[in-house]
């Protein structure tokens, strides 16, 4: 009987940390993880989940993409803003991203998350600038960092 507890606990424990949401970003108060900004833009921040659990916040993208090249093995979810919804998080792996300096962003990297794939190509042609996917960006920025060492 002992034993069934045991193995119900584990399940129980398995299923939760399989469901991993991002949690509600309370914007004015929330300070992000990497620069210490309070949070204000409801088109731009972002989210991480480590595999514990633990919630990071950053007010901008590009400041989680920064912090992530210190942590990316530890993370299990990365989430950001949807322009197009604000205060609409969204998984960060099927989000198409658009660098343009015609669309500021809070950190001055002008960097936005699309969850549409055809609403980024279309605010591209409005803006110009250039499109990433998930793994393009995360190349981007780790270039990035190479070249200010």
């Amino acid at each position: 009987m002992r034993y069934r507890s045991i193995l119900f606990i584990v399940i129980i424990s398995q299923l939760w940390a399989c469901n991993l949401e991002p949690k509600e970003i309370n914007y004015g108060k929330d300070q992000c993880n990497f620069c210490n900004m309070k949070i204000e833009d409801d088109q731009h921040s972002a989210e991480v989940i480590t595999k514990k659990g633990k919630v990071f916040k950053y007010d901008a993208i590009e400041c989680m993409m920064r912090d992530y090249n210190e942590a990316h093995n530890k993370v299990a979810m990365f989430f950001v803003n949807d322009y197009d919804s604000a205060k609409t998080l969204v998984n960060a792996k099927e989000t198409t991203f658009l660098i343009s300096k015609n669309l500021p962003s809070p950190m001055g990297e002008f960097l936005t998350g699309f969850s549409d794939s055809s609403s980024a190509k279309k605010m591209l042609e409005e803006k110009g600038g250039k499109l990433y996917s998930w793994d393009e960006l995360t190349s981007y920025f780790e270039n990035m960092q190479s070249h200010d060492e």
